[in-house]
């Protein structure tokens, strides 16, 4: 394990630990045999002062280290050696030079002290946002950075999973919302101690990687606004980083101590050993100095005119793509090695299997905030060594209008399919004549990432994620409940295709309850029949509700957490969608990563036929369709699939297809109830006769068995 370090170092040390000119690269605080080596990126700098704490919580430094302009200054970095120090030394740095924020954008201020954007952990428990951002000095108040000595640790053998995107199931889940409820039961809730105590049910559940929302550091204390009822709204969700190549604090069960990593690489550890990736959802698009009312925290006081995109006419102001204040200017050369070597960094030294980038698109933008046809940072990433056999998933879109779904720069990107989401919502919802549009959700988004060559896995399907309704309040509310924000409800998506079955929000009526389920069944089957990679929004398996906010990106209580008094009491839910996640792992035909081929199996199936109610005949111009079904061959001695989804209110007879020597069982039916919905592989339900009656709201799954003498049909 990782060696025992302090944050406490003698005065004595500091004052005598002799001070070499170092070395320009590695950037960040080295550890060697002698002593720590630190290295920093300013283009413009004219003073760059060093500050070493003889304690975490200090006021001030015991020691300032100025460093000269001819030993410590090479190119664009300062660099320097100090020996005799080690893991647990807390720094920080002050940076003096121009302040031209008009004609150049520059913004040093020698008050103000700055975080090592390279640093391994933080510590923020003097830290006062108020004061980073007026005139005074904020030593006394400023967040600092720590040395780590990333040997040592003992990864017992670990290695990257590898699962294939074809055959991968995320499960997007929030590190705090997990485990902050004391439902949870959990020694150490809302931590990556937390997430490892769940990792029994995330495998009995059955998904292959967890997708973690931002566990970089970011400051949770920022309090955004008052809630009607009064109390501080802070910033939960985490899109709103400082320290890119620091775990989260706040997550580890000893904030202010030197475990940070040691307890980010045990999560993901335990994690391999239970078989499940881990996928780092990381935020490139902005920072937390928002614009220039925000704070000074590292970037901003290092290189601002570097690390951000500010308006040529004027360079005080900052451009804004994200809705956040700034937009990382991603592809400026010192930004792109940046953020290519933060993501090397956290595959290298945590084994970290991949990232999905927020707001991705905005990091296709060039200096002047335009679209580019090759951003050097994303093909950067794509071309990656090191980041060859990693996830790569993009939010393709950002907050400055570019919508890239289906277009995204590069060849080996998933993307999160938007359009899945809302054209599955509206079928489910019983919207008419879109039985077209599902086939081709259901095939692949052929559409959106046929045309430049890719494959259904660069699709990442969805019906929920972390920002919008979860699964239980899009079948219960029909419009969005976001008065606890504090931004009189003007927040969050208008439009979310929900249906609330006829009650809005909780009710005792069975009819109403029954039929919620039956929706919530329906989405979560459509979504594990689909080609391209699911994933599922943590919760969402036990119906957990948020009481329709359906943006509670600054609750960080009861709304937010999930509750697992509610997944012992939601058996049902669960376990139709551990079944269907069995069910899409034992058929190779719902996992293919390319799209459908005119191809016949041995059986003389063609890889898929496409029916309505009567065979091959699929209703693609019936402006009133509601239903639709589809045959998939199974090859190499699988089982042949007949589906059957049928959102009209009532129920259809439907034609079954002829299969020599074969006659079709039962799998899935999502009317019936617990036990019956997802029937286990070692007892199918044969069927005889020649039409299968699919109720109303229904997805329906056969699968072809050998004729016993029986019917073949």
């Amino acid at each position: 394990m990782s060696q025992t370090v302090t944050t406490e170092v003698p005065v004595e040390t500091l004052m005598r630990a002799e001070v070499t000119a170092g070395r320009p690269q590695p950037l960040g605080a080295t550890v060697d045999a002698n002593g720590v080596n630190f290295a920093i990126f300013s283009e413009r700098a004219t003073q760059v002062d060093l500050l070493l704490f003889d304690s975490y919580d200090a006021p001030v430094p015991a020691r300032v280290i100025t460093l000269d302009h001819e030993r410590h200054h090479s190119y664009h970095f300062w660099h320097c050696h100090v020996s005799n120090l080690g893991p647990g030394q807390v720094y920080a740095y002050r940076m003096d030079g121009p302040h031209h924020t008009k004609e150049s954008g520059t913004r040093f201020n020698p008050r103000k002290v700055l975080l090592d954007p390279y640093s391994r952990a933080n510590i923020n428990t003097l830290w006062d946002r108020k004061l980073a951002v007026g005139p005074e000095d904020n030593c006394a108040a400023s967040m600092r950075s720590m040395v780590v000595d990333l040997d040592g640790y003992d990864w017992e053998g670990d290695e990257p999973l590898r699962t294939p995107l074809a055959d991968s199931v995320i499960y997007e889940m929030h590190v705090g919302g997990l485990t902050s409820s004391p439902t949870a039961g959990v020694s150490h809730p809302g931590t990556f101690s937390g997430v490892v105590e769940k990792i029994p049910y995330l495998k009995e559940l059955g998904v292959t990687a967890v997708e973690l929302l931002p566990v970089f550091d970011f400051d949770e204390m920022q309090v955004l606004r008052s809630g009607p009822d009064g109390a501080p709204l802070t910033n939960y969700w985490g899109y709103d980083p400082f320290g890119f190549f620091a775990p989260h604090s706040d997550y580890c069960s000893d904030p202010c101590g030197c475990k940070h990593i040691e307890e980010f690489r045990d999560m993901v550890k335990a994690l391999h050993k239970a078989g499940i990736e881990v996928i780092l959802d990381v935020v490139f698009n902005h920072t937390s100095e928002g614009n220039e009312h925000g704070p000074t925290i590292s970037f901003r006081g290092q290189a601002n005119e570097v690390y951000y995109h500010l308006w040529s006419q004027d360079r005080r102001h900052y451009m804004d793509f994200t809705g956040c204040g700034n937009a990382i200017n991603a592809n400026h050369p010192a930004v792109a090695k940046f953020i290519i070597e933060c993501l090397e960094y956290w595959v290298t030294e945590h084994h970290v299997d991949g990232f999905r980038f927020d707001l991705a698109s905005e990091l296709s933008r060039g200096a002047e905030g335009f679209e580019m046809e090759t951003p050097p940072v994303l093909w950067g990433i794509e071309l990656s060594g090191i980041l060859s056999e990693t996830k790569i998933i993009a939010e393709p879109w950002d907050g400055g209008g570019l919508y890239q779904v289906g277009r995204f720069p590069g060849k080996r990107w998933a993307q999160w399919n938007g359009p899945f989401r809302d054209d599955v919502r509206r079928f489910v919802r019983g919207d008419a004549g879109l039985v077209g549009t599902l086939a081709t959700r259901l095939g692949g988004s052929r559409d959106l990432f046929g045309r430049q060559g890719e494959l259904p896995t660069n699709s990442i399907n969805f019906i929920t994620c972390h920002d919008g309704f979860t699964l239980n309040d899009l079948v219960s509310y029909n419009g969005k409940h976001n008065l606890a924000n504090g931004e009189a409800g003007a927040d969050g998506s208008y439009e979310n295709y929900s249906w609330n079955c006829g009650v809005e929000g909780p009710t005792d009526a069975e009819e109403v309850e029954r039929l919620r389920v039956r929706q919530i069944k329906n989405f979560a089957a459509i979504l594990l029949l689909s080609r391209g990679v699911p994933m599922i929004l943590a919760g969402d398996e036990f119906r957990n509700s948020q009481g329709g906010n359906n943006n509670a990106y600054c609750q960080d209580n009861q709304i937010s957490w999930l509750d697992w008094e509610q997944a012992q009491k939601e058996n049902e839910v669960r376990d139709f969608f551990r079944g269907m996640i069995a069910l899409r792992k034992r058929f190779a035909a719902l996992r293919q990563p390319r799209f459908f081929e005119d191809r016949r199996n041995e059986r003389g199936l063609p890889e898929v036929t496409w029916h309505g109610c009567q065979l091959e005949q699929p209703g693609w111009e019936d402006g009133q369709a509601r239903a639709l079904a589809l045959t998939l061959a199974g090859f190499d001695g699988d089982p042949d699939l007949h589906i059957v989804l049928n959102m009209f209110h009532l129920g259809l007879d439907c034609e079954l297809p002829h299969v020599p020597g074969h006659r079709w069982a039962l799998a899935v039916d999502s009317s019936r109830g617990p036990g019956e919905d997802v029937r286990s592989p070692d007892a199918p339900l044969p069927l005889d006769g020649h039409t299968f009656h699919a109720h109303g709201r229904s997805v329906v799954v056969l699968t072809s068995l050998p004729d016993d003498g029986g019917s073949t049909r």
